[in-house]
């Protein structure tokens, strides 16, 4: 009888032990997931500025040769239909004064990738929201679990007797236009580029 009520007491104390360090870790793992929002925030306030000048440098540069290029070809075009032996040379000269800069960047990039650098900014600017939203998420998760255990029962005992609070995680007024879905927004969306 002694044996069944020390291993009764044995398995109590182990459940009691492993819930409580449930509450605590658990409590931990949202402290942790907050500062990783903010992580997460302060990445996207660092890197997106900085992208987006590279982006509009880069393609500042691009629309500069192709404004050059496009002009060039018109002075070319207007001089062979005028006929003019001097506007023809004016518009070789100014295509001629083009072709090094060109050279220059097909050297150092045999493409034109304007997209391609546009292309991964927006891939950054989907990684960064993904990373916060998953950030997001566990938050909530971990809040849920949480405060599920903490006021199921037999685990909220322990945490009636080591006083763990609930978790308010993340803060979403509970009226206003988020909690209701409009018809329009039903439809699936149509992406015309």
């Amino acid at each position: 009888m002694i044996y069944f009520l020390v291993g009764v007491l044995a398995v109590f104390l182990f459940w009691m032990v492993s819930t409580y360090n449930f509450f605590v870790s658990t409590k931990a793992r949202i402290k942790a997931a907050i500062q990783e929002i903010g992580n997460q925030l302060k990445r996207q306030a660092d890197l997106i500025p900085n992208l987006e000048s590279s982006v509009k440098g880069y393609l500042s540069h691009e629309k500069k040769i192709f404004e050059a290029l496009t002009d060039a070809r018109k002075s070319v075009e207007k001089a062979v239909k005028s006929g003019n032996l001097q506007e023809m040379a004016d518009a070789g000269s100014k295509l001629a004064s083009i072709l090094p800069q060109i050279q220059v960047v097909v050297e150092s990039n045999p493409e034109i990738k304007g997209s391609e650098v546009v292309s991964k900014l927006m891939d950054e600017l989907r990684d960064t929201a993904d990373k916060i939203m998953y950030a997001r998420r566990l938050v909530i998760d971990l809040t849920a679990d949480f405060n599920v255990k903490r006021v199921s029962f037999p685990s909220n005992i322990v945490a009636l007797i080591f006083r763990f609070e609930e978790q308010p995680g993340l803060a979403t007024p509970l009226e206003g236009e988020h909690v209701s879905v409009k018809e329009g927004e039903l439809k699936t969306p149509k992406v015309n580029l």
